[in-house]
């Protein structure tokens, strides 16, 4: 029996990785992976500057990048693969976390399979961003801690990891905190090591805090990096909880559905079901178990809460199921403990059976489901193909278009002026992309101020028409239409158009 556990673990390992590595390269990278590698590609004597203007992201992640960029370049397989890593590296706390909390062989490999197989932590460990990173030192943050807590061991790995979490994401002081606050609530006797754990963590993050600060002065506030987020009401929250149990699927665009509810319904009820009948048979669990489940727990709720309440309190949302992904390990671990409960002696059998099932069917849709072709990955070629016909001026009409252009050619000797063209009524430009801050890397002009005779216009609309902005408003500044290029995307198409007088 002993073996056939081993072997169930190890089979669930390997598709953990098949999972990470499947369609790594269907898509191109987009905007948030763009600046991460642009980020990367900055002089050491400017990346920490660069990152700090973007105000909302610590810098451990773009300089690791930039060392593996070193090693590799930065073909797409390449870069993604780096997060990958850091994802698989992450089976071993998460497997060491379920040995501390004396969970069974049983229990792991269903935590490890809800684990695996989750739709958001697949996307994000396919990302170019520091998502995966931040989970994989979450699940070593919580490790050394509950060694710490269990055994009192691990305290100067747990500060050094503590550090390297909270310079990764600022979401990272909430594994921190909740630490606090099991010691105050459980183990005072340890409360003076635990604040001093605290104060090294404050006092390592402290400089950079103070860079962030002086950055700020000199740009944008927050409300440009997330102003746009909408704060958490019954749709989000509804959202985020089937993100968090959604097997294989993530909602990558608007034009997508957020959840296949055939899917997560069905897997949803038999979790609560487990949950409520766990909790009916709880005083039948020893001290030390009941402490397991309240551990978990605040490192599920706490950030949860506070994000939450943050988000309405504060003058900008916080919520996002990107930041929260520090909440979905040891949701899986305190999933796969009451799914594989003892309280009912059928409830381990029928619950996990059932589960495996609906998540299979979500395999099957996820195999059926084509990787969406985006706009912006259309933009490279497009502009490519603009500028080999015809080198002219590139005028976009959103931050999203212009970055995606610059990046393309940015190596190129004879890449064309890239402008950011403004003041043109009826077109709306989505609020969440904007070129980064402290660059100079893509001009801005009004309409009114065009002066070339001959440029390309780029833009994204449902369907090309001239009676529709922008082409309308160029039409009417005096500009005629020579060439118009066009490719379909998912709900929308990447139009660029060349224009004269």
């Amino acid at each position: 029996m002993k073996n056939l556990r081993a072997f169930a673990i190890g089979a669930v390992c390997v598709g953990y990785l098949a999972l990470r590595l499947w369609g790594l390269t269907d898509s191109c990278l987009w905007f948030d992976e763009i600046f991460s590698v642009h980020a990367a590609e900055h002089p050491w004597n400017s990346i920490l500057w660069f990152v700090s203007l973007d105000l909302i992201h610590p810098p451990l992640f773009y300089v690791l990048l930039k060392v593996w960029i070193g090693f590799g370049g930065e073909s797409v397989f390449w870069l993604r693969l780096f997060p990958v890593i850091f994802s698989v590296i992450a089976i071993f706390p998460f497997l060491s976390v379920c040995r501390e909390l004396k969970l069974g062989r049983w229990t792991q490999v269903v935590a490890l399979f809800l684990l695996a197989i989750n739709g958001s932590l697949i996307k994000y460990a396919q990302e170019v961003r520091m998502y995966s990173l931040l989970m994989c030192l979450s699940l070593f943050s919580i490790w050394l801690f509950a060694r710490y807590f269990v055994k009192g061991k691990s305290f100067l790995p747990l500060v050094i990891v503590n550090v390297l979490m909270v310079y990764t994401h600022y979401f990272g002081w909430f594994v921190v905190l909740s630490e606090v606050l099991l010691i105050v609530w459980f183990q005072r006797i340890k409360w003076r090591r635990i604040i001093v754990m605290f104060g090294i963590v404050f006092a390592a993050f402290l400089p950079w805090a103070i860079t962030v600060l002086l950055a700020a002065r000199s740009g944008s506030g927050l409300e440009q990096n997330i102003g746009w987020m909408s704060r958490p009401g019954i749709r989000q929250v509804v959202t985020f909880v089937l993100n968090i149990i959604e097997p294989f699927y993530f909602q990558t665009s608007s034009a997508e559905p957020v959840s296949i509810l055939s899917v997560t319904i069905p897997i949803l009820l038999v979790i609560v079901i487990a949950a409520v009948l766990y909790l009916v048979n709880s005083q039948k669990l020893c001290v030390e178990e009941r402490r397991h489940v309240y551990f978990l727990l605040l490192f599920i709720k706490l950030p949860v809460i506070i994000t939450f309440l943050a988000s309405w309190i504060l003058p900008y949302s916080m919520w996002g199921t990107r930041h929260l992904i520090i909440v979905f390990a040891p949701f899986c671990i305190y999933a796969a403990m009451m799914l594989t409960s003892r309280g009912v002696k059928w409830l381990p059998a029928a619950a996990v059976g059932l589960v495996v099932l609906f998540m299979g069917y979500g395999l099957v849709v996820r195999a059926g489901k084509k990787t969406p072709q985006n706009s912006w990955c259309a933009w490279e070629g497009i502009a490519a193909s603009a500028v080999e016909h015809e080198s002219q001026p590139i005028f976009a009409t959103e931050d999203l278009i212009a970055y995606h252009i610059w990046f393309a050619g940015r190596k190129a000797e004879d890449q064309p002026p890239i402008w950011r063209l403004t003041g043109i009524d009826g077109v709306v430009e989505d609020k969440a992309y904007f070129l980064p801050r402290g660059q100079e890397i893509v001009g801005l002009k009004e309409l009114t101020d065009l002066n070339y005779p001959k440029f390309w216009l780029a833009y994204r609309a449902k369907t090309f028409s001239e009676s529709e902005p922008p082409i309308r408003n160029l039409l009417v500044a005096g500009y005629r239409i020579r060439e118009t290029r066009l490719t379909t995307a998912a709900g929308e198409n990447a139009i660029t158009v060349l224009l004269e007088k």
